[in-house]
């Protein structure tokens, strides 16, 4: 071992005559795991909640949608099996996306009617797993079966087996003027996605019923398609609007939603700097706790200079004391930090517990709980984050101890 580590580890585990050092030391450790653990713990929870959201909307959205002009299309399945020649395209679903009115008792609320067939539905969206009513299936060619959002079920106060009515905005002329087209729908299910905006103002139909209320004939507005990874959809859009005919728009989930995924990312952008300012805070507590020290062991550091030891050497025995109050308080937060977000789902109860009452109430929030998504990627960066902040701490008092004269120093011993 070389004489500089061997030195400088003996001055951290050393007992020194003054405690107050000792503490500041203790303190800037303690910092740093507080820092590096509070970072682990908010930046995988912010993660989580992207997760969910992400898996939320895919329950609802497919990951790449192709319509035709003015929201037709007419030979669906052509397109349908172009888009399979796509190696990443798994399934392809025929969908009619149309306006809508909703009436029952004295309720009435606007919504958005979506047609679609249940049996292929399924295979690119996951909404069937949301049904807290019924099933997706119970929607059949003919019967005017209806599935509602959760929202939108409370809101007309319609439970499955009532019958509402829905009207279409295109209307029926008639000697007597303008009549709205009217049909009988009764409710078969409801679902339940989490989101305010689908669970408050989405209707399922089946495509064939959609098709003759909103006299669509045999075209349908698009189809959408599920790919084998989620996240090279912009890149399929891109390859399919090459490959398909001129006409046919694509478009993936990460356009039709990403004011929410911009603001989740720029929010965990945010708090990764904030909170790596505590780290910062406790980081240079350093410099205070080593510029103390270099002057309480003057005398040492001028007796070693007399025995032959270069000033790089010096400054590399203060490098290594400082860089291991770092690195004990790295490995303390990141510890702590990645426990607690694999067990945030445990902790967090515990805590509402204890103190009565509830972070994110079910009557407030959508998302009740607290998910946490713990990744190696910023598990790793913060890591060398807070190692990188602690070695920069060191760099000013190491280099005064390395620039001490020792007969300045040991004139008065």
């Amino acid at each position: 071992m070389r004489y500089e580590l061997l030195v400088g580890l003996r001055y951290t585990r050393a007992k020194r005559r003054n405690h107050f050092i000792s503490f500041i030391s203790l303190t800037s450790m303690a910092g740093i795991a507080l820092g590096v653990a509070a970072l682990i713990v908010v930046l995988s929870v912010m993660n989580g909640f992207q997760q969910e959201l992400r898996s939320r909307i895919l329950a609802v959205v497919s990951h790449v949608q192709l319509t035709g002009p003015g929201n037709r299309m007419e030979d669906w399945r052509r397109v349908a099996e172009g888009a399979a020649r796509n190696p990443r395209v798994q399934a392809a679903a025929p969908f009619v996306n149309a306006q809508g009115m909703l009436t029952y008792g004295q309720g009435v609320r606007g919504v958005v009617v979506r047609g679609v067939l249940p049996d292929q539905e399924d295979r690119v969206a996951d909404i069937g797993r949301q049904m807290r009513s019924g099933k997706l299936a119970a929607l059949k060619a003919g019967e005017f079966g209806i599935v509602l959002g959760g929202e939108l079920a409370r809101a007309l106060g319609a439970l499955p087996g009532d019958k509402l009515a829905l009207i279409a905005p295109q209307g029926q002329v008639t000697p007597a003027g303008v009549i709205p087209r009217v049909k009988q729908f009764t409710v078969v299910g409801t679902f339940e996605i989490g989101m305010y905006e689908y669970d408050s103002s989405l209707a399922l139909v089946h495509l064939e019923d959609a098709q003759r209320l909103y006299q669509l004939g045999g075209a349908v507005s698009g189809v959408r398609l599920k790919l084998d990874d989620l996240f090279a959809s912009r890149a399929v859009a891109r390859e399919l609007m090459a490959s398909l005919a001129p006409d046919v728009i694509a478009s993936d989930w990460t356009r039709s939603h990403a004011n929410f995924f911009r603001a989740v990312e720029i929010e965990k952008r945010v708090m990764f700097i904030i909170l790596t300012l505590i780290v910062a805070v406790a980081a240079f507590n350093i410099v205070s706790t080593l510029v103390m020290l270099v002057t309480d062991k003057q005398a040492d550091i001028a007796i070693l200079r007399t025995l032959g030891a270069a000033p790089g050497s010096i400054l590399q025995i203060f490098v290594v004391q400082g860089v291991m109050i770092g690195v004990i308080g790295t490995l303390i937060g990141v510890v702590s930090g990645v426990l607690l977000g694999w067990n945030v789902d445990t902790v967090v109860p515990a805590i509402e517990n204890a103190l009565g009452f509830k972070f994110l109430a079910k009557d407030v929030y959508y998302i009740s709980d607290l998910p946490s998504d713990v990744q190696l990627r910023d598990v790793l960066t913060i890591g060398l984050v807070s190692l990188g902040m602690s070695l920069v701490a060191t760099i000013y008092p190491s280099w005064r101890a390395a620039r001490v004269n020792p007969a300045e120093a040991l004139r008065y011993e």
